[in-house]
């Protein structure tokens, strides 16, 4: 298995996340990302992904694209348990919801970041700004309900993949000069999430120090 990976994407960690929670070994092929555009290369065009982005996950002779498809197949495919992506047709309907929602947290939060500490000028920043907010004011209504039934989780009773898809341009919000501090329940949620026992970090998202809880 090969990842074709850049250590400073969300979408690339929401994939290293998974394989690293279900324990898979696989092969990274970091990918010049920025300054060097590599993913815009006539090669990795004609070769790995014709719409220039990443992550591409290579498996078993399938070819990959998208990070949120990226997520299903590895949890449908590899985990056991079922857990990830539950085998119940509610529960999954229930994640491709939040699944679209981690589509616009990268066409808003996610831009806004490329756009602060990449210079990728070609975004209205304001705009950018603007519908983050409107996704995680969403968000964060879904959350206080949840939370206010005792749920921790976007769905179901345990983390999916759904939260795996939306939380690292949430937590990397501020990089694009997003604010969470008005999302109490979101800013919750995160905490939950960085508390979990397989977490990883990136850049700019470290594990929580729990020796003092």
């Amino acid at each position: 298995m090969r990842l074709y990976d850049y250590e400073l994407s969300g979408n690339c960690y929401k994939v290293r996340f998974l394989l690293h929670a279900l324990g898979i070994a696989y092969e990274r092929h970091s990918i010049n990302f920025f300054p060097g555009r590599e993913h815009k290369s006539d090669q990795f065009l004609s070769e790995v992904n014709p719409l220039g982005q990443i992550p591409v996950l290579e498996d078993d002779g399938l070819l990959l694209r998208d990070a949120q498809a990226i997520l299903v197949y590895l949890a449908s495919r590899y985990d056991k348990a079922k857990a990830w992506y539950p085998d119940d047709a509610c529960l999954r309907g229930e994640i491709q919801v939040w699944l679209a929602t981690a589509d616009e947290i990268t066409r808003t939060a996610s831009a806004a970041r490329l756009h602060d500490a990449l210079g990728y000028t070609q975004f209205d920043i304001e705009a950018c700004r603007a519908g983050a907010h409107e996704v995680f004011r969403v968000i964060d209504d879904h959350l206080s309900v949840r939370q206010a039934e005792g749920a921790q989780w976007l769905v179901g009773d345990r983390p999916t993949v759904a939260d795996i898809a939306c939380f690292p341009y949430i937590a990397l919000a501020g990089e694009g000069g997003i604010s969470i501090d008005g999302y109490p329940a979101l800013r919750q949620w995160l905490w939950h999430f960085r508390s979990q026992p397989r977490f990883i970090g990136m850049a700019g998202i470290m594990a929580l120090d729990l020796t003092h809880h």
